[in-house]
């Protein structure tokens, strides 16, 4: 549990035979010291209560400086808390840095960045990608960015940068070498403007809540602009039930198929587990309940939202006997219970870095297999087997709201994106009828 006081440092002592008042924080056994730009002597001081004394005859400024002392403490307080309810797991360097850079309340580039920074440090890279992607966006639409205040993000700056984004642009390509060449961009469409402005809105109410920003200029609230309608329904990404059949019972020939084929179904019975989540599974994620043996996880995506549960796998004899399978066919580094990350002791962003290149291989082999079974009318990646298995559900009519629970999803709105409006048989039989 964290602690902090306001303390005279009287074992530090001025030219001036004055001490330096600091904030001391301390958390998990340890302790920062935090200048306050103000001095007092011993005699000024009231050690129990953390202030100057009440006393005009040696210190007739001890109202104001008492104030100023309560500011900062308010001050710390609302740091504490904007770290609980945000679920980080903070460090003192991160407390000193946001309780500092309060100075900077009230620009939009100064917040953005610190919770991207936040975001890196806590193992939320890939949060932190999508939070940076959106700020230099923020940055090519308006050239003052880093002057911007939370109060000029109203309704009139959303949507002009709505009708930025829909035009076609140049953009200038660095390489990692270096070296520069100008891209021509199409317009965004409707859903990756969604995802931009689904951060911007996330990063507006987490400024209100630590009160860098106003509500009364909040763009996204009732009769603002809505986000949920650029949305634009995706192609359905499942198996038709005859390929499904292929895949559980065919067997490739071919070693990184059948690699492929078998983290395919691995996912398939996890109940359409992602692969960053099959990813970070270790032995430790398996555990022993009453009716057997269950694979317990959280996953990475939303494990630190509000309200996120636990998803609880039966480890069946398939399941078994995959994770057996893998393990044969490559050992596992570190204590990863599937052969998925190939470099051992990776963490953070070095670790998402590798992720994303093993997905791509994944689902370089996965068109490989799709080729080798005469797959040709769908594109099978590795997200295929999410969608695959809640439209299974559903064709064996399971209601959507245990789909809805096996996908760990928060709401039905979220679940009906994977799923048809009905099933296709229903709409067969219908038309029967004209």
């Amino acid at each position: 549990m964290a602690k902090f006081k306001i303390f005279l440092r009287t074992f530090d002592t001025n030219k001036d035979g004055t001490n330096p008042i600091c904030l001391r924080i301390s958390k998990s056994g340890q302790k920062k010291f935090i200048g306050l730009n103000m001095t007092a002597t011993p005699s000024q001081w009231d050690e129990v209560f953390g202030r100057f004394k009440k006393d005009k005859r040696i210190n007739p400024l001890h109202e104001k400086n008492n104030a100023y002392l309560n500011e900062q403490e308010t001050k710390a307080e609302k740091t504490i808390k904007d770290f609980d309810e945000n679920k980080i797991d903070w460090t003192l360097n991160q407390f000193e840095e946001a309780f500092l850079n309060r100075s900077k309340k009230g620009k939009v580039k100064p917040f953005f960045e610190n919770l991207i920074k936040t975001l890196k440090e806590t193992d939320h890279t890939g949060n932190a990608i999508c939070y940076q992607r959106t700020l230099d966006m923020l940055e090519l639409f308006d050239k003052n960015f880093d002057k911007k205040l939370f109060s000029e993000i109203d309704i009139k700056y959303i949507r002009a940068l709505d009708t930025f984004m829909q035009m076609p642009r140049e953009t200038i390509y660095t390489s990692t070498k270096g070296n520069k060449r100008t891209v021509q961009r199409k317009g965004c469409s409707g859903n990756t403007r969604r995802i931009y402005f689904k951060s911007l809105r996330a990063a507006l109410n987490m400024a209100i809540e630590a009160k860098e920003a106003s509500p009364t200029t909040y763009p996204f609230g009732k009769g603002g602009f809505e986000v949920a309608k650029l949305g634009e329904e995706t192609e359905k990404r499942y198996l038709p039930s005859e390929y499904l059949i292929k895949i559980k019972t065919t067997s490739s020939d071919k070693k990184v198929n059948e690699y492929a084929r078998k983290l395919f179904l691995f996912s398939y019975f996890c109940y359409g587990m992602s692969f960053v989540d099959m990813a970070r599974l270790t032995p430790d994620n398996i555990k022993r309940y009453e009716n057997g043996l269950y694979i317990v996880y959280k996953r990475h995506k939303t494990k630190n939202s509000q309200g996120s549960k636990a998803i609880n796998i039966k480890l069946s004899e398939e399941l078994q006997t995959l994770i057996n399978e893998l393990s044969e066919m490559k050992k596992p580094v570190d204590t990863y219970l599937l052969p998925i990350v190939t470099i051992e002791n990776l963490t953070g962003e070095k670790l998402y870095n590798h992720l994303k290149t093993r997905l791509k291989k994944l689902n370089s082999y996965l068109d490989g297999l799709a080729d080798e079974f005469e797959i040709s009318d769908i594109n099978l990646t590795s997200y295929v087997s999410r969608h695959t298995m809640a439209m299974s559900l559903q064709n064996n009519e399971v209601p959507r709201e245990v789909i809805s629970q096996i996908l760990g999803h928060k709401d039905l709105k979220t679940t009906n994106t994977y799923l048809d409006s009905f099933n296709s048989n229903v709409i067969d039989e219908a038309v029967k009828v004209l």
